[in-house]
């Protein structure tokens, strides 16, 4: 007598897991991103590991919240809010909403929390 497979066996596995360490970096305003969990229906974003670079890009968005998690910087790291430059380090987080045009500056690498899912289409520039 054989042994049938088990339901689970047959299905695919309702949890996701991103390696990220085997996704390609693209090109953002401010360094590269890369980017996981676009179209997965139980996650409302998306969540990019950036590495920041010295140069980037002064930008906002128009629909996007993005949360920052700074997961290493420089000791001079800091954002730039609307203008204000804010002191970041490691393990701090912010939230910047919708229309706050946003730049790191300093070498980091910072986890990003997107919701609504990331949409390149959002970046946008004075």
């Amino acid at each position: 007598m054989t042994e049938s497979p088990s339901d689970s066996a047959l299905s695919p596995p309702r949890w996701k897991l991103a390696d990220f360490s085997k996704i390609l970096g693209v090109p953002c305003p401010c360094g590269t991103a890369r980017r996981a969990f676009a179209g997965v229906p139980e996650f409302p974003g998306t969540l990019h590991i950036t590495e920041i670079s010295a140069d980037a890009r002064t930008h906002y968005h128009k629909t996007l919240t993005e949360t920052y998690v700074f997961l290493e910087c420089d000791q001079d790291a800091r954002m730039e809010l609307d203008g204000q430059l804010i002191p970041v380090a490691r393990h701090q987080a912010i939230v910047i909403p919708p229309g706050v045009r946003h730049r790191a500056v300093g070498t980091m690498k910072v986890l990003i929390v997107v919701n609504p899912e990331f949409d390149p289409a959002d970046e946008w520039f004075d």
